[in-house]
């Protein structure tokens, strides 16, 4: 299946800093923007995008320019709930925390060992 891909308009592009923002300043931004803050703001963002019901977080991680978080959706439930269709979706953040881009990475069955 193709990667979908979807990006915030009038964002920095990846590997630029906002406006007026030096390389230090840049890092303390994200410093000060811990992995707790980067998940929920992911999750919130992305829940204004799609409609599926979200899941969990399952990665935070630091990146050169922010965030990448990785959330866990429910895009089709069924019975038994271990054939339910997730999708895992990384949300990107640039270095002061507001969302640039998200993509759906994968889609899985809830019972599958390894996706």
């Amino acid at each position: 299946m193709p990667e979908q891909r979807h990006t915030r308009p009038n964002t920095p592009s990846k590997g630029t800093r906002a406006r007026g923002a030096s390389g230090a300043a840049g890092h303390e931004a994200v410093t000060r923007f811990g992995p707790e803050k980067a998940a929920r703001t992911a999750c919130d963002w992305l829940q204004s995008f799609i409609v599926h019901r979200i899941e969990s977080v399952c990665a935070v991680r630091r990146t050169e320019d922010g965030w990448c978080v990785a959330v866990d959706v429910l895009e089709v439930a069924r019975i038994p709930d271990t054939t339910s269709l997730l999708a895992t979706y990384e949300v990107e953040l640039d270095g002061s925390g507001r969302p640039a881009e998200y993509r759906r990475v994968c889609r899985y069955h809830r019972g599958t060992a390894n996706h």
